[in-house]
């Protein structure tokens, strides 16, 4: 039997911790073991944590306590908290929050099936004695592999969502988010201690300063702000749904920030470092620099010839590293599933049938970003930064409810930590300002770039091709906004 929509209310987190560790399931992932490494060392190493770490406190904490706060107050999912908090003709925008998280979850699937393949390989002796770079060759080189373990991580992900939040979201973090912390400092410990690491540990940090002028470094800081900690794609606002009445959405957002950040630091030092071991300084950094496959696979490399090099690495550590990647990735999976379900709950679909009507949909728009490489970065490219538009629609709706309303009657509704009118000003000012000025500064060197290629919709990372789909979306849900506004239906 489906559960009904008055048993689906009831259904909440058992203690503030509850939601605070399924929120640091949603933002700790892949986000932070796979895509962090690459990013920072694609984008100038220690230079690009200046962007990242000034993003976290301007953009994707503030983001993440309205975002609580809305969620908490509306008791709706992404569209229906848009409605009934902004009202009906801003719902479009609540939809494209939702689509945003949903696209980027279409391909973070098939990343997550690495993991379980990778698990399966770390458990089964597949990884001994082989070379970590062959192998990751012959997966990226095998296509009914990744479909397959795409379709699992989907699965897996979904049956938790069946179980609900209290006996299946929160239960799954309490153990996992714990577990992960732990395996990371034990990898980041071991890393710093290899023979050459202390090159990787110097690339990792240094500051090249003449580089913050490169527009490309500060657009990558905001969007990986944003993909790692979920600011702005709805993900803690639909947890926040299920959050008890005296739970405190300023602390639990900052924890959730601060955590996501320390995760992100500890599988950098892990993983770039290691690298440095594997290869000269040179080779290291042209590997490690270069868009492409072998930075995308960076992890998946050097994770296995860390892990061997570490006293019953082979039988113990690396199986549990990628138990942890594997569950860590699952999390985050978790949190995008009970978004899109959420939103078809919140249409009267019961939570069954929603399921697995997101069930089925993340897995066949998933298999195109399995297949073929240029359409998996392309996806990355596009809703990685569509983060920022999203994030964009909801300082929009914190500015539009007034300062007065946002603050005594959205965030400062529990006992604990506070804000204030600077708050208010960060959200509805300097958040717009942020992105107007770093988006003018793209199209600028966009368009001034020598390539004059920049408009072109079918370029893997162009920004034609980002805003011709971001374009695309919100004309779809503009056309939608009021037969979605008027078929939401009122949860008792």
């Amino acid at each position: 039997m489906g559960q009904s929509r008055r048993d689906l209310s009831k259904d909440r987190f058992a203690s503030r911790w509850g939601l605070i560790l399924a929120a640091l399931g949603m933002a700790i992932g892949t986000g932070n073991i796979w895509r962090f490494p690459r990013i920072i060392a694609t984008n100038g190493g220690g230079t690009f944590l200046i962007p990242w770490l000034i993003f976290l406190a301007t953009w994707s904490i503030p983001l993440l306590i309205v975002e609580s706060a809305m969620g908490k107050a509306a008791r709706r999912g992404t569209v229906g908290s848009f409605t009934k908090l902004v009202g009906a003709r801003s719902t479009w925008k609540g939809a494209f929050v939702g689509f945003c998280a949903m696209a980027i979850g279409f391909y973070y699937s098939v990343v997550t099936g690495w993991c379980l393949k990778y698990l399966w390989m770390a458990c089964t002796g597949q990884l001994l004695g082989q070379d970590p770079t062959q192998v990751w060759t012959t997966l990226s080189e095998s296509p009914g592999q990744k479909v397959l373990f795409h379709f699992l991580s989907v699965s897996i992900a979904t049956f938790v969502i069946f179980r609900g939040v209290s006996g299946g979201i929160e239960k799954v973090n309490r153990v996992l988010i714990p577990a992960l912390f732990l395996i990371m400092m034990i990898a980041a410990g071991r890393a710093v201690t290899l023979p050459g690491s202390l090159d990787g540990m110097e690339f990792l940090f240094h500051v090249e300063w003449a580089r913050l002028g490169d527009y490309r470094i500060w657009l990558e800081g905001l969007t990986q702000s944003a993909w790692s900690t979920g600011a702005g794609a709805g993900l803690i606002l639909t947890f926040s749904v299920y959050a008890r009445r005296r739970q405190n959405v300023v602390f639990s957002s900052v924890m959730t920030g601060l955590g996501n950040n320390s995760a992100s630091l500890l599988a950098a030092i892990a993983v770039i470092p290691t690298v440095f071991a594997l290869m000269p300084s040179a080779e290291a950094i042209e590997t490690i620099s270069t868009p492409g496959p072998n930075s995308t696979g960076m992890t998946f490399v050097a994770m296995p010839a860390l892990l061997q090099e570490i006293a019953g690495g082979s039988t113990f550590f690396l199986p549990l590293f990628f138990l942890a990647i594997s569950f860590a990735a699952i999390s985050s999976m978790i949190a995008v599933l009970e978004l899109g379900a959420r939103n078809f709950a919140d249409f009267g679909v019961p939570r069954r049938r929603a399921v697995a009507i997101v069930y089925l949909c993340t897995f066949l728009f998933g298999i195109p970003s399995a297949l073929f490489p240029s359409f998996f970065s392309n996806q990355d490219w596009t809703w990685g930064l569509g983060l920022s538009v999203s994030g964009f629609f909801i300082a929009m709706a914190a500015r539009s409810v007034g300062q007065r309303k946002l603050i005594e009657e959205w965030i400062n509704t529990a006992p604990g930590w506070k804000v204030g009118a600077r708050f208010a000003f960060l959200v509805t000012w300097l958040i717009p300002v942020q992105l107007f000025v770093l988006f003018g500064w793209c199209v600028f060197q966009s368009v001034t770039a020598s390539d004059g290629d920049w408009w072109n919709p079918l370029r893997t990372a162009s920004l034609g091709t980002a805003v011709c789909q971001w374009t695309v979306a919100i004309v779809l849900f503009l056309s939608l906004n009021s037969f979605l506004a008027r078929n939401q239906k009122e949860i008792p």
